[in-house]
């Protein structure tokens, strides 16, 4: 928000001065004579168009850059993050004893697949995967995936809850 106003007056500087060329090749073109006005005044402008264009060019340049630098500061946070969700993912499965079966089943079912694509893409069958979720939810101590999702949603928004903890506060809500 702060970068607006400058972006503006970049804006405004560059279209006066392509207004201030422009219109001269037009009236030439067009035919239409202005009162001629001494060659020093409209090199003096000519210049100050030329600098206020230049101008705009650096100042655009500058902006641009900043809007760069910002991007991949926000892809690193956003690469943070996700890190961070891996760990506290990783750090639940632990406590919670999954195995390595259960915790690739989690994973697909917090990211929203399918019983039916979780089979698939673990080459099971869905009476397996129905099983694995069926354990997960009893050790993580909910009894569905808007509760196991609610849990992580729960741990990034405070950050300080224990699973069981979590657990016995969510069954609170659903009362």
């Amino acid at each position: 928000m702060r970068g607006v106003p400058i972006l503006l007056a970049i804006a405004v500087v560059q279209t006066v001065c392509a207004v201030f060329f422009v219109s001269e090749i037009l009236l030439t073109v067009i035919g239409l004579r202005t009162t001629p006005i001494s060659w020093q005044t409209r090199e003096f402008l000519e210049i100050g168009a030329a600098v206020g264009l230049l101008l705009g060019v650096v100042l655009g340049w500058l902006a641009l850059s900043r809007t760069w630098r910002r991007a991949r500061q926000a892809e690193e946070k956003l690469r943070a993050a996700s890190g961070a969700f891996m760990e506290l993912l990783d750090e639940r499965f632990d406590d919670w004893g999954l195995t390595a079966a259960e915790r690739d089943v989690a994973l697909f079912a917090i990211k929203g697949c399918s019983l039916q694509e979780i089979a698939a893409l673990r080459n099971t069958s869905e009476g397996t995967v129905k099983a694995q979720t069926n354990a997960i939810y009893r050790k993580a101590g909910v009894s569905g995936r808007p509760q196991l999702l609610g849990l992580f949603i729960e741990d990034l928004m405070t950050g300080d809850l224990m699973p069981e903890q979590a657990g016995k506060d969510q069954s609170r809500r659903m009362a």
